[in-house]
């Protein structure tokens, strides 16, 4: 617990101290009935496991599916609006903010023949999703990667790519691993 409310407080300039992470993010709240969710999904109780999640959701505004897969300190910063799908798989170090779609592409069609087949994406370690992002479909967004804020991403990232705009569109590769939130860089460009 102490790794991932440090993990947070160094990704958020307004995280002030631990007891304030955990009583007020929602995003730690999610992700902590997530856990237990997921626990219980694995466990194959599955209507437990979604009244958890729900419960979550009533809490947080994050809807979070109990099947889905998380990495270790994922941060959801603000958080309200964020839905991750079921076959979603994230990373560690993983950053998303609020409004952030990990959804599928068609998920009236043929409901039957998509039941426990992959249909949303994976994050790899040290993404950063910007507000109000969608990325759709059984896709992988490469390492340290960048998504935008609004941008629509429905088909694989690379790694270290800053994608923007609808549909996506690379406009950066940058080695720089380090954590840069909203994409931005410094004054000298980096």
């Amino acid at each position: 617990m102490k790794i991932y409310l440090d993990s947070i407080i160094k990704r958020d300039p307004a995280a002030r101290d631990k007891i304030s992470v955990i009583l007020t993010y929602p995003g730690v709240k999610a992700v902590f009935f997530h856990h237990l969710a997921n626990k219980i999904w694995n466990y194959k109780f599955y209507l437990i496991a979604r009244m958890i999640s729900q419960f979550s959701r009533f809490l947080t505004q994050i809807e979070i599916h109990p099947g889905a897969k998380i990495g270790k300190n994922l941060f959801i910063d603000h958080g309200s609006g964020v839905v991750i799908g079921e076959s979603a798989v994230i990373g560690d170090d993983v950053t998303l903010y609020h409004g952030v779609t990990l959804g599928g592409i068609s998920p009236s069609e043929n409901s039957e023949d998509q039941r426990n087949s992959k249909r949303h994406p994976t994050l790899m370690d040290n993404v950063i999703v910007g507000s109000g992002a969608h990325i759709l479909g059984p896709i992988t967004v490469g390492k340290c990667a960048r998504i935008g804020a609004n941008t629509v991403v429905l088909k694989d990232v690379p790694d270290n790519s800053t994608m923007v705009g609808n549909p996506a569109k690379n406009i950066s590769t940058n080695t720089d691993t380090s954590f840069k939130p909203y994409g931005v860089r410094d004054i000298d460009g980096n």
